[in-house]
């Protein structure tokens, strides 16, 4: 009996700590929470129908570096660049007047978010301040160790010293990257 309970014990404690979970929030969320105590946003901007959004959810942000790092530094957002939520952002309500439920799983409108952050392509990684404002938008899929050096250089502020190519190229040639995957 006791060995049965052990190995039930193992297999749970091994289930539970195998997928690393982000903690995501709308981005009305995040901008409420950002008010009360102040931190950067990360947005992932994803569609539907998207095979590298998966693929980023799937290797990327289910990797326990990148998850505990992102819940520690960040509010994380996930927001459909085709859905129909109504985002509030900077005093404008947006949405999606064109959406069309019929194509919940297949290609959609484009959201006037979607639109005013001039996203076209996903998945994209959008970056805000501590006062939601915006940083830049990361296109295409990032493996753990690529989205690393922007999650640190955002959370650190040190892009506000990167002021050319070549200094990037410096910064990101000395970045000791230390996630794994």
């Amino acid at each position: 009996m006791k060995h049965i309970l052990f190995t039930i014990f193992i297999a749970l404690v091994t289930i539970t700590t195998s997928a690393q979970e982000i903690k995501w929030l709308t981005l009305n969320e995040a901008l409420a929470l950002q008010k009360k105590t102040p931190k950067k946003i990360m947005m992932d901007v994803y569609t539907s129908w998207c095979g590298p959004c998966k693929m980023l959810d799937k290797n990327t942000f289910q990797n326990e570096d990148v998850a505990n790092y992102v819940n520690q530094h960040y509010y994380a957002v996930k927001f459909n660049g085709e859905g129909n939520d109504e985002i509030n952002y900077k005093d404008t309500v947006f949405g999606n007047p064109d959406y069309n439920p019929a194509n919940a799983n297949s290609r959609n409108s484009p959201h006037d978010f979607a639109r005013y952050l001039q996203i076209n392509a996903y998945p994209t990684v959008v970056f805000f301040d501590e006062n939601g404002d915006l940083i830049t938008p990361l296109r295409g899929y990032q493996t753990p160790s690529q989205i690393e050096i922007y999650l640190k250089m955002f959370k650190n502020d040190d892009h506000k010293n990167i002021t050319s190519q070549e200094e990037f190229n410096t910064y990101y040639e000395n970045f000791n990257a230390e996630f794994k995957g």
